[in-house]
């Protein structure tokens, strides 16, 4: 799990190459409780809800990790679609409502393929 986690922050840049159902799943799962974690910690803090919280220096620092999760996360997404063998455009199939998010899923969760990253 750990392993998993750490390869997903280390290929932060590399959007090519393949990544396993394992190193996948692993890093979702970990960054969505993570998230609600620190969501709930920062709120307990500050005694109000976190969108209230008008602060430059949280909203930048906030920021900046967004965007690094979102980075990593479009990355492996990336690396998913390779090891089962589709190219990195059908990320675009998260755009279509509803389907598009179900069918992305479905690739996901797809077992590795011989493919041509690997």
């Amino acid at each position: 799990m750990m392993e998993a986690y750490s390869a997903y922050w280390h290929n932060l840049f590399n959007f090519s190459g393949t990544a396993s159902r394992k190193y996948y799943w692993w890093p979702m799962i970990i960054n969505y409780i993570l998230g609600i974690v620190l969501v709930a910690l920062i709120q307990s803090i500050a005694g109000q809800p976190i969108q209230d919280i008008h602060s430059f220096s949280f909203n930048t620092l906030s920021n900046i990790v967004l965007f690094l999760v979102w980075l990593a996360t479009l990355s492996v997404k990336f690396r998913r679609l390779h090891d089962s063998n589709h190219s990195g455009l059908w990320i675009l199939m998260e755009f279509v409502p509803l389907i598009g998010t179900i069918w992305f899923f479905i690739l996901m969760v797809l077992p590795s393929k011989a493919n041509r990253w690997s």
